[in-house]
């Protein structure tokens, strides 16, 4: 998507025409292309009968020297659309792509790569390079993107590129830097600035106004950068550049003007004479500047990264982090270690995650297309659980473990795996639904030592269960659904457990909840009590008496803007639930608290869309609040019925003493961002965007310092910030706070406060209100647990990625086991078949500033290959292991990579 608003020109800028340039002319690049979007403000379908039609007019005149060149959009996925149709018609493309007429990617999908994960990231990139090999381009394309994470030059580094050319966000009015990972990673970047659809556009034969158009996208250019060389990306959203080369020549009294050398061209060589000139300025005592970190700052003009789309439609978000996590940590890892040849599960694999990449583009999972679209996102992510889950259950089949409910019911016991996702030690809370006779219930679980593990049961009622494989004929039981809460003790990393669930006539004592209506008050995971307040907050009073109030404050405010941006109405009213009934709820292994409380919310905005209306709705919310024993996280889960329209429902975390800045994290970094306001001030000028203080996270946020610190954790709700002194909601001198839930109407606006102009088109989109059912979790740490950076990631993991358990069917048997592979001293984000299939590969990450040791235990007879992020070797020294056990040193930041060969 482009922000390209009809009739609006390019504007003008520099010097008059024959004073632009001195000295040698400076060459542009004319660049065709056309930057297409799968889906947007139309559904798919409908903008694949154009694609079809576009690739056609594109191989007519490569066919025929009309066009020298063509940019297929960064993407291989086009490729894959066109073949659906018309596979002639994509095997011509691949063919002038070979002869180097035609270039596409390096991406699969132009994701929008702040709200995925660095894995998904690399998938993205693997995939394209599967579907269109020796075909792609070179250059890191990634210009329409909302803003660019800081860790995107590791990335492209990591697969062997070396430049990049981005726009939105990046610094205004730098046209070239040095870009620059945490981890140190640097590319060459290419500042776009805003594109040039209409300049070489025509709209009849004869076009009067080209010469002019030209010669002042040339103008503002030689502002930007004197010397060149400049680039024009010929082309624009979902359209069809005709015969450049007649264009160049009809509007070529625009170039003479300004003394430029206009030539159709190529990314790869306009990169090359990019670079080629920086160097000589650099020689000359010219560097490039530096720019660090990611790059999100509105820039002028058109150029904006439309925040809102951080919390449009977050019900897309939540599912974009369940489906990534249960791929990357659950299914990739159980095929690597117990099916790495299954051929069948590999494709099942591959498959998942395109259906997954087919929801990364910056229209889809933004959530800022029609509803159509993001009805269609939804049914892909419920079919990569679909399959994440087969692939799941097939890999532990394949280690031994049964997970399939056939067969008679159990009634004197049954057994439970554990299993533990991480690469070191851990244990803590464990959820699993188990299935006994109509009339049997859990009353003891022991660990393969004998030891008792505590435990809560539900008993949920009796059904039918049906199960039938391609080995078990159909079978439906009756049989009891049970609901066991357990604390499991810590497991090795990536290893299992078998626990075993005594049943009997009715649960023991101290198994099943004891409930205290009325009660408000419950222990605190840090010490001393968390109480309800009337709002249905929480204030901690410490063992030393001081207190913390407002803890998991949930505020309420109107919101008139649209899928891409947050527009505060001009009177706002900010609501805070009222609290209707508490209970605490306690058991062998942990205490929460049930609030049932209620939102009072205006139903919409007034007709002007300048406050919020007099009609309210109530809106029941119901908080549970859950503290386990020895576990340091507390954590919500909040369920509301949304009835209400256009309005913002936010989270708030106080801590005891702030700072200046505020933690998130990255895909493999911890970023650290100043304390912005909510909104800065809001702009007057036509096609400008307010600095917005949200910015995108993984999962986590944090404030303050050291045993100060107050941190957050909510993966599947990216946009956080920090607020601090007179707008903080709950009088704390510093929070962290998520949005939970935007309530809009609208594609996009022309009537914004906090944008000056549309950036799509206004169109209505009542499913972006998100009414209906809504469910949050999330969890908030204190003091020592996250007091350091290692403790604050290593939290936000386990809360990411819990333990799993699974029923085993009745007559298997089981042992506990080691993980053959386990990780110390670092994070582990890849466990996976390597795409040569020879071997798996291993990725592990320091996400702080500080440096570390990671010690791999190995098969002793492995050999160890250092890879890039692309899985090619570095060139480093190989390892054998020879013993269990290898060390590798860490920088602040960095990524680690092995491919893991030669297990027996």
């Amino acid at each position: 998507m482009s922000t390209t608003i009809p009739g609006t020109p390019v504007p003008a800028a520099g010097p008059g025409p024959r004073a632009a340039v001195a000295g040698a002319a400076p060459e542009c690049h004319v660049v065709t292309h056309v930057h297409w979007d799968r889906e947007w403000y139309r559904p798919f379908e409908a903008f694949r009968a154009r694609l079809v039609e576009l690739a056609e007019r594109v191989c007519a005149e490569l066919d025929d020297g009309r066009m020298k060149s063509f940019h297929l959009d960064g993407q291989t996925i086009v490729l894959a659309d066109v073949e659906a149709l018309r596979p002639d018609l994509a095997e011509r493309l691949r063919g002038h792509a070979r002869a180097g007429r035609l270039t596409l990617g390096p991406w699969h999908v132009l994701a929008d790569n702040q709200l995925v994960s660095g894995e998904n990231l690399i998938r993205n990139l693997l995939t394209a390079r599967r579907l269109a090999p020796g075909t792609l381009a070179g250059v890191g394309y990634s210009p329409d993107a909302f803003g660019h994470p800081a860790d995107l030059p590791r990335l492209l580094r990591g697969f062997g590129m070396d430049t990049a050319l981005v726009w939105r966000g990046a610094p205004d009015g730098v046209a070239r830097f040095r870009w620059r990972s945490p981890d140190g990673s640097e590319v060459f970047a290419v500042n776009q600035g805003y594109h040039g659809a209409e300049v070489l556009w025509a709209d009849g034969p004869a076009d009067s106004d080209a010469a002019g158009r030209l010669g002042d996208f040339l103008r503002a250019e030689h502002a930007r950068l004197p010397h060149g060389p400049w680039l024009l990306m010929n082309g624009g959203d979902h359209l069809a550049p005709s015969g450049p080369g007649t264009r160049i020549r009809e509007a070529a009294d625009g170039a003479a003007a300004t003394g430029a050398v206009l030539h159709e061209s190529t990314l790869e060589d306009f990169f090359t004479a990019a670079r080629t000139a920086a160097d000589a300025r650099a020689s000359a005592g010219e560097p490039l500047p530096v720019i660090d970190g990611e790059l999100r700052e509105p820039a002028g003009y058109l150029t904006f990264i439309l925040p809102g789309t951080l919390s449009a439609r977050t019900y897309l978000k939540q599912a974009n982090a369940s489906a990534q996590n249960l791929l990357e940590r659950w299914a990739e890892p159980a095929v690597a270690l117990h099916a790495p040849g299954d051929l069948t599960l590999r494709a099942d694999l591959d498959h998942a995650w395109e259906l997954l990449l087919r929801n990364a583009p910056h229209d889809s999972l933004c959530g800022c297309s029609v509803d159509e679209v993001h009805r269609e996102n939804a049914v892909r992510y419920e079919r990569v659980h679909q399959l994440g889950e087969h692939v799941v259950r097939r890999a532990l089949l394949a280690s031994g473990l049964d997970v399939r409910a056939y067969g008679d019911p159990a009634h004197d016991h049954t057994d439970l795996a554990v299993l533990n996702p991480h690469a070191d030690g851990a244990g803590g809370p464990v959820t699993v639904d188990v299935l006994t006779a109509p009339d049997r219930h859990p009353v003891a679980v022991t660990a393969p030592d004998g030891t008792s593990v505590p435990f809560e049961t539900e008993t949920l009622g009796v059904e039918t269960v049906f199960e039938a494989d391609l080995d078990l004929l159909p079978d439906s039981r009756p049989a009891l659904r049970h609901r066991l809460h357990l604390n499991v003790p810590a497991l090795p990393g990536l290893g299992r457990t078998v626990l075993r669930v005594r049943l009997g006539d009715a649960p023991s004592d101290g198994t099943v909840a004891r409930t205290v209506h009325q009660a408000r008050t419950i222990p605190a995971p840090w010490g001393g009590d968390l109480t309800a307040a009337d709002d249905a907050s929480l204030t901690l009073t410490r063992i030393d008496g001081t207190e913390l109030a407002g803890l998991g404050l949930l505020t309420d405010g109107g919101d008139s803007g649209d899928t891409y941006n947050y527009d505060p109405p001009r009177q706002d009213r900010v609501i805070t639930p009222r609290l209707v009934a508490s209970r605490t709820r306690t058991s062998a292994v942990r205490t929460f608290l049930e609030l049932d409380a209620v939102l009072d919310l205006p139903v919409g905005l007034t007709p002007d869309r300048a406050s919020r209306g007099e009609r309210t709705t109530a809106i029941p919310v119901r908080i549970e609040v859950a503290h386990w024993s020895g576990d340091p996280l507390l954590r919500w889960h909040i369920a509301l019925d949304n009835t209400a329209r256009d309005h913002r429902l936010r989270f708030h975390a106080p801590t005891a003493r702030g700072a200046d800045t505020w933690t998130g994290d990255g895909q493999w970094s911890l970023i650290e961002r100043p304390v912005r306001p909510d909104l800065g001030p809001l702009p007057t000028e036509r096609g400008h965007e307010a600095v917005c203080g949200s910015a995108p996270v993984q999962g986590l946020g944090a404030v303050g310092r050291g045993t100060d610190r107050t941190a957050l954790f909510a993966p599947g709700l990216p946009e956080t910030r920090a607020l601090s002194g007179t707008e903080t909601a709950t009088g704390a001198e510093q929070e962290i706070v998520v949005t939970l839930l935007r309530s809009v109407g609208w594609l996009s606006r022309f009537d914004l406060r906090s944008r000056t102009t549309g950036a799509g088109p206004m169109l209505a989109t009542p499913e972006a209100q998100c009414q209906g059912p809504q469910n949050f979790d999330l969890a908030l740490a204190l003091g020592d647990a996250v007091a350091t950076d290692t403790g604050l990631t290593r939290r936000a993991a386990s809360f990411r990625t819990p333990l799993r358990a699974w029923q085993l069917r009745p007559g298997t048997t089981a042992e506990p086991s080691p993980g053959e592979i386990r990780v110390e001293g670092a994070l582990l984000t890849a466990l996976k078949p390597a795409e040569n299939r020879d071997g798996l590969i291993l990725r592990l990450n320091n996400p702080t500033s500080v440096a570390c040791e990671a010690r791999v235990y190995a098969p002793a007879d492995a050999l160890l290959v250092p890879v890039r992020l692309d899985e090619e070797p570095t060139g480093q020294e190989l390892v054998r292991q020879g013993t269990a056990e290898s060390v590798w040193r860490m920088a602040p930041f960095a990524t680690l990579t092995l491919r893991i060969e030669g297990r027996d």
